[in-house]
Formats: structure tokens, C-alpha cells, sequence
């Protein structure tokens, strides 16, 4: 019998959310994807970038808990993630994939969570590093969790905090929806239109890749009787009707603001800031938004780059968003990057370092001048944001093919560094 997943009352996220706007609903022709990331007040997100690289045969190489193989070569990565662990929440790769997960809990959870296997946010990362497509990314992702399974504990503060996974990835071709129930999981394509996940399964009888076993271990459990038609988010999901909510209202969100073909970065904007439907959580919050991303990628064959925002910081109504595009020579600044602390041999859990400062410099002078509510601060960096993104957008819409990336190898370095400049 399956023991119940360890929950928190306190420590349960009330938001998480991602989304995907796919043509023709999109005011450039191509894919727009936002994810805000919601974790345990205190926890500090860095934006990190890993350049392309190649590996000998016998390489390992160690994720957040555990030690893999590792793979021949990877792609250069753009990532938000928590500072203390390996995995991110969220990220893009040169190849124009973007990957972002929500936390779920489903009848497969039990104590055995607690396991150290691999984190959702390890298979976010393993999937932006090896895959050249959306397609792949999943066949990645659920080729390692039905090798490693998921687990272990989620929060460097909280040993006990574990959840499941879903997971939502695209291109510029297509997104896919991914879920999981242990080392279970099924994936649905998305073709056209929008479509956002929340902290709850919301895949049902369509899908169109799955684990080998998944309905032999459905019936194994107990979950399903092998005779009613298999509806993975009946079988293995738990209620949550506040994730159930605030999906519902982040579909109406993209409805509306994909009228008339219109949906722009900017937009993605606007639903990753809604507070009154709970997908956007102030700094103040027990869970709040510490990261958020939206990424914009170019229609398929039209040799534009794709442009993803990134903030940096937490509480995206106070943070501007700032640009990265994949060049063959990018730099990011370090005031993006937190501080790295070797882990104490003397402890029995190194990882649980929460009293070590991870803030990073940008972390903290954000935090610094957004914490009195002056209006005026808040007013500057809009404008500041506003102007960016009208320079990008022009840059985008006047690019060709042939012409050189490395005007803009240094775009997000420039703008972090324009921002600290802002705060001091």
C-alpha cells in the first residue's frame, strides 16, 4: 500500500504557472512561452548561461542528487534556476527549445519521494542540454525518469518538501505537455492555439507519447480497472482547486489577449504580472514568483533568432524583464550568477545550508530599492523595460539571415549592467 506523500500545509505552492501561445495566434507568426516560478520565500533564483561542449566516453556527470552518465555533447544553455541545486525551473537552448516544470501531487506519490533520484528541475535541465527539438526534450525527459525515477527533497530549507512533476516545452515548430505520476508519465502535442499548465494533471485520454507501462502499473495500483476509458489526470491526479483556478483564468487570459491574432511578448508580459488571479505572488508571499521568463521564438525557417526575457528577480510587476539571444561568443553578466560555497563535510546534509547568503548582486539591489513601494521607482524601470523591448523588437523585424549575431553578444550583460547602474 502507498503511504502519502509528505505535504506541508505551509510550504504547498498556491502558484506556478506555464504557458504557450502557438500561431496564428501570435502577432509575429511564431511561438511565445512564459513561465513564472514560484518557490519558498527566501530562496533566491539565479540566471546562468553554459556555453556548447563535448565530453569524453566514461564522463558522469553529477545533478543535483545523483550521478549520471553523461551525454557526448550538450547545447549551450540560458537557465533560471535555484541557486542551491543543479536543475533549473526554467530555460532555453541555442536549438530554440524552452522547458519549464510545475510542482504536482498524484495518488503514486508516497514517502519513497524522499529518495534522492533526479528533480524535475534536473530533467529541465538534462532536456534543454541534449535535445534539438520539442518532440526530443520529452523523449529525453521520459526516457531518465523511467531510468532514475524522480525525488528527493525540492527545498534547500524544508528536507521533507516533494512533489511530482509536469512540464511544458516548445519550439518554433510545436509544445508538448508532459506529466508525470512516479516514474509514469504521458505527453500531448500541441499543434496550434494556447495552452498553460498549473500545479495540477490536466492531461485526460488524448495523448500522444507514453510511458511503456503505464497502464499495466494503473491497474497494478488499483487506480484503474482496465475497463473504463484510461484518463490519466482521473487516475492518478489529486484535487487542487486553487491550481484548477488559476489555470482556468490564465486560459482566459490567453484568449483574450490572442484576439484578432495579436499575442506579443509583451502580452506574455502582462499574464506573468496578473496578481488577482494568483499566477503572479509579491516578494512578501510564502511561496512568491522569483523568476520569470518569456521567450519569444521565431516562425520556423525564417532565419531570425529567437529573443528570450528573462528577470532575474523575484515579483515580475517589479522587474524588468531583459533580453538574451544565443550568439557563438555570449556573455551574461555576473550579477546575475550567486555565489557558490563549498558544502560543510561536518554536517550530515550539506545541501541544507539555509542560513549561506546565495543572493546575487542584482537580487540584491532589486530587492533593496523595490521593498519601500516608491512609485517612482517602479515608473523608471517600465520605461526602461519599454524602451528595451522596442529596440529589440525593431532589431528582430529588420533582421536577415546573413547578418551578424555579435552586435548582440553582450545584449543581456548590457542591460543587467544598465539596471545595477539604476540601483546604485
Amino acid at each position: 500500500m502507498l503511504l502519502p506523500i509528505p505535504k506541508f500545509i505551509n510550504m504547498k505552492p498556491l502558484s506556478c504557472d506555464t504557458f504557450v501561445v502557438l500561431p496564428p495566434l501570435t502577432s509575429h507568426g511564431g511561438v511565445i512561452f512564459g513561465k513564472n516560478s514560484d518557490r519558498p520565500s527566501g530562496e533566491v533564483q539565479e540566471l546562468i548561461y553554459e556555453p556548447a561542449k563535448t565530453f569524453e566516453e566514461n564522463d558522469k556527470l553529477q545533478c543535483t542528487y545523483i550521478e549520471i552518465d553523461q551525454h557526448p555533447s550538450t547545447h549551450a544553455v540560458i537557465l533560471s534556476k535555484p541557486s542551491w541545486m543543479w536543475g533549473a525551473e526554467m530555460g532555453a537552448n541555442d536549438q530554440g527549445v524552452v522547458v519549464g516544470n510545475e510542482a504536482v501531487w498524484t495518488q503514486m506519490g508516497s514517502a519513497q519521494d524522499n529518495e534522492e533520484r533526479l528533480l524535475g528541475m534536473d530533467l529541465v535541465r538534462l532536456a534543454l542540454e541534449r535535445a534539438k527539438s520539442a518532440e526530443e526534450a520529452v523523449d529525453v525527459i521520459g526516457s531518465l525518469l523511467e531510468q532514475f525515477g524522480q525525488g528527493g527533497p525540492c527545498s534547500d530549507t524544508v528536507p521533507d518538501f516533494t512533489y511530482h512533476n509536469s512540464f511544458l516545452i516548445a519550439d518554433p515548430q510545436e509544445a508538448w505537455v508532459l506529466e508525470t505520476a512516479g516514474r509514469l508519465w504521458v505527453a500531448e502535442r500541441v499543434a496550434d492555439g494556447c495552452r498553460n499548465i498549473s500545479n495540477v494533471l490536466s492531461i485526460g485520454s488524448k495523448f500522444d507519447k507514453c510511458s511503456s507501462t503505464l497502464k499495466e502499473e494503473a491497474q497494478k495500483s488499483g487506480l484503474w480497472d482496465g475497463e473504463e476509458e484510461f484518463n490519466f489526470a482521473k487516475v492518478f491526479g489529486e484535487p487542487n482547486s486553487s491550481a484548477t483556478l488559476r489555470q482556468q483564468f490564465g486560459n482566459k487570459l490567453l484568449e483574450e489577449l490572442s484576439e484578432g491574432n495579436a499575442f506579443s511578448g509583451s502580452s506574455m508580459f502582462s499574464v506573468l504580472r496578473n496578481e488577482e488571479s494568483g499566477i503572479c505572488r509579491k516578494s512578501d508571499d510564502g511561496f512568491p514568483t522569483t523568476g520569470s521568463q518569456v521567450s519569444v521564438l521565431a516562425p520556423a525557417g525564417s532565419g531570425k533568432p529567437h529573443c528570450h526575457w528573462f528577470t532575474a528577480t523575484p515579483n515580475p510587476k517589479k522587474s524588468v524583464f531583459k533580453p538574451f539571444i544565443f550568439t557563438p561568443n555570449a556573455r551574461i553578466s555576473q550579477h546575475t550568477v550567486s555565489p557558490k560555497y563549498d558544502p560543510d563535510p561536518a554536517k550530515v546534509l550539506p545541501r541544507f545550508q539555509s542560513k549561506v547568503d546565495r543572493a546575487h548582486n542584482l537580487y540584491k539591489l532589486h530587492a533593496a530599492a523595490t521593498s519601500k513601494e516608491d512609485s517612482n521607482v517602479i515608473a523608471l524601470l517600465q520605461e526602461m523595460e519599454l524602451n528595451c523591448v522596442a529596440e529589440v523588437e525593431t532589431f528582430l523585424a529588420d533582421f536577415k539571415p546573413e547578418q551578424n549575431l555579435a552586435e548582440v553578444d553582450d545584449l543581456l550583460k548590457d542591460i543587467v549592467e544598465t539596471e545595477v547602474k539604476f540601483y546604485k
